[in-house]
């Protein structure tokens, strides 16, 4: 709020400005304003102003003047997070509100009805300027479209736009993936499915709530625990479906200013169970909290581990309008974590700038805070799987307008800092880092602007885009060789084949062809059979998928060939036209609907995924029938993957484990694909007779 706030005009491109005052208050705070196009006289505006002065202002005579139709507070609540107005395109006398809940006014502003949408939270509104009956609608869960002015909307099921918070994994197969969504519930969800994608039937409420931290004892998840806003704390049995709340202390704090609460939780307050002990529970409040029954008895074992400026602990939001409502609380822990190798060895991080260490499991605490490091937002600490005295924070400090990245690098558990955010774009705030976990100084990054990651423990960072949008990445973590990417606005996303990233060097070489060892393959069952959701998500790649580079002056043919241990090919692939290319291109079989392909020769990085099968069936000659060309699964075990092109040959392992939910042996699975292998090619000797 101020007295230089206000509505300007210009009539000459902005080259000179006027302040418009007839009629409007002089301190205002945030201001939404629309133009009527179909009487540009009119201009509506949806003022946060003093006392008795904010609301609905309208001027007719294109802001000379300008009145006050409606003062109702709900028009103007929580103007911070709101404060959007649309005029319609054809109506000057009907206007739209944008709140919590929609509004719209058909008399010029005057007065105002609230309209059913299928989600709350309302940021955007777009008219079709040529049929003000179809609109389209932004809110916290998604987008929404009506035809009809309003009477009935599209659904938000049909888009992946959930805003993750956070994202963790627990160690089952397939892995289950856990975080809070803005203005949804907080969920667990499969990795990977049996069926064709993973859809509404494959998620899970986990409690807790839209900005929830999620944790549990990845062996074994059968309780969760979630957090959420205004010190929510949930524990669900997954075995009863119970869910029960164990705040650490029953304090309401809406409308409470933080210095006279007991606790000062964040919106995206941290929960940690132990590596080492998962019946241990840790709660970041201003103080780091432990538990050793579920929740039902808390001791804090940290004094305050913020600044604990009193400060910003009072009434936020003002001078205008105050937003006490547990969103807002300032100076609290904000991460937490355990070492992995050393038990009682806990990090936290607070929202404004400090990062502490104990070694004893609270006993005593060290501040071992970068020294340059600005008052900022210690948003995650990454300890290294490799080495027990590296660590990584990454920091943001775009709340104080400062959208530098920030990641600081210690070797000697935080007593000298130093930083390697060196490459990446300075405009790029960032929000997490991890190191991979079989790769030391393999680091991945997520900013603002996306995904980014370094091969020599930040000393040169490039971007790892690929098929991933242009979003927000708000938190990283890796399981079974896979990353799990969050993102704001774009929902979960796995980069399944790590294994490439993990044998690049960066440096130049002169050979036509690199080939990349794959990682281990677990031969599920997948691909083929009912999926749930018709707007489901992608599945991984069924088989094993082979990386391969090709110079520029790598010319095909290439041929691809899979062996067993001993070196007999059991499968060929060419770049070139194959037996099966001819039948399809004769007519002799339709194309099948997974559309099989074969190893492509372009320069860069190609990837071409084997299905685990034996070679092809011989297609039937002059007979238009399919007959099965699909050779039998092989059974797991060690094969090899060779590439011959342009004068070159290379050779790399696959291993293939059993599926582990199966109990076939391997004897099994040599009776079983000899006896296929002989009956397909009976029925193909008895046709091609024919």
């Amino acid at each position: 709020g101020s007295d230089q706030g206000g509505i300007w005009k210009t009539v000459d491109g902005g080259d000179t400005w006027e302040k418009l005052s007839d009629g409007l208050p002089e301190v205002v705070g945030k201001i939404g304003i629309d133009i009527s196009a179909s009487n540009p006289e009119r201009v509506y505006a949806i003022l946060e102003a003093e006392p008795e002065k904010g609301g609905l202002y309208r001027s007719d005579d294109a802001g000379e003047s300008w009145q006050l139709l409606n003062p109702s507070r709900l028009l103007h609540t929580r103007a911070w997070y709101y404060n959007h107005i649309t005029a319609d395109p054809v109506d000057e006398d009907t206007v739209y509100v944008l709140n919590a809940p929609f509004l719209k006014s058909i008399d010029g502003g005057k007065t105002f009805t609230i309209m059913k949408t299928p989600h709350g939270d309302h940021h955007d509104h777009w008219i079709n300027p040529l049929n003000n009956k179809n609109m389209i609608n932004g809110n916290d869960g998604g987008a929404t479209v009506t035809f009809d002015g309003g009477k009935s909307w599209s659904s938000i099921m049909n888009q992946p736009t959930a805003q993750f918070y956070r994202v963790t994994t627990d160690n089952q197969f397939p892995f289950r993936i856990y975080g809070g969504q803005q203005d949804n519930t907080a969920i667990g969800i499969l990795s990977e499915t049996h069926g064709k994608g993973i859809g509404v039937a494959d998620y899970f409420d986990v409690g807790g709530g839209e900005s929830a931290h999620v944790a549990f004892d990845e062996n074994n998840p059968q309780l969760i625990y979630a957090t959420t806003i205004n010190g929510t704390l949930t524990e669900l049995d997954t075995q009863t479906n119970r869910l029960r709340p164990i705040k650490p202390y029953p304090e309401y704090v809406f409308g409470q200013m933080p210095k006279k609460l007991k606790y000062r939780t964040n919106w995206n307050a941290p929960v940690l169970t132990s590596p080492h002990d998962p019946s241990i529970i840790y709660y970041g409040t201003d103080k780091l909290l432990m538990s050793h029954d579920r929740g039902v008895n808390w001791t804090e074992i940290s004094d305050d581990l913020t600044r604990n400026d009193k400060s910003k602990q009072a009434e936020n939001g003002g001078p205008l309008t105050n937003e006490q409502v547990g969103a807002e609380f300032y100076g609290n822990i904000f991460y937490i974590v355990e070492s992995r190798q050393e038990a009682g060895f806990i990090w936290t991080g607070s929202d404004d700038g400090l990062v502490f260490l104990t070694k004893d499991h609270g006993k005593n605490w060290s501040n071992v805070t970068p020294k340059d490091l600005p008052e900022t937002q210690i948003n995650a600490i990454e300890l290294s799987p490799h080495d027990k005295a590296t660590a990584y924070i990454a920091a943001t400090s775009y709340k104080l307008n400062n959208f530098e990245p920030m990641i600081y690098k210690t070797t000697d558990y935080g007593k000298n800092w130093k930083r390697i955010d060196k490459g990446i774009p300075r405009d790029s705030f960032t929000r997490v880092i991890r190191e991979d976990t079989e790769r030391a100084g393999l680091l991945y990054v997520g900013t603002e602007l996306g995904l980014y990651f370094s091969y020599d423990d930040g000393k040169n960072w490039q971007s790892l885009r690929g098929n991933l949008p242009p979003v927000p990445i708000t938190d990283l973590t890796m399981r079974h060789d896979k990353l799990v990417v969050a993102t704001q606005g774009r929902g979960f996303y796995i980069l399944d084949n790590v294994a490439t990233l993990r044998q690049l060097d960066g440096k130049k070489t002169d050979a036509k062809l690199t080939l990349y060892t794959p990682s281990t393959v677990k031969m599920t069952a997948g691909g083929w059979s009912w999926s749930s959701d018709a707007h489901a998500g992608n599945n991984p790649q069924h088989g094993v998928p082979i990386t391969y580079e090709l110079s520029k002056d790598a010319k095909g043919p290439l041929s691809l060939d899979i062996l067993d241990s001993d070196g007999k090919i059991i499968r060929q692939y060419s770049s070139e036209e194959t037996d099966f290319d001819r039948c399809v291109k004769n007519n002799m079989v339709p194309r099948l609907a997974y559309e099989l392909e074969f190893p492509t020769v372009k320069e860069g990085l190609n990837n071409w995924v084997w299905d685990m099968r034996r070679g092809d069936m011989t297609c039937i000659d002059k007979v238009k029938i399919f007959s099965g060309f699909l050779g039998a699964k092989v059974k797991p075990g060690n094969y090899q993957a060779r590439i011959k092109v342009a004068g070159e040959s290379l050779t790399v392992p696959i291993l293939l484990e059993p599926d582990p939910y199966s109990s076939a042996t391997a004897d099994d699975y040599d009776y079983l694909a000899k006896k296929l292998d002989e009956s397909a090619q009976l029925v193909n000797d008895a046709l091609n007779s024919l």
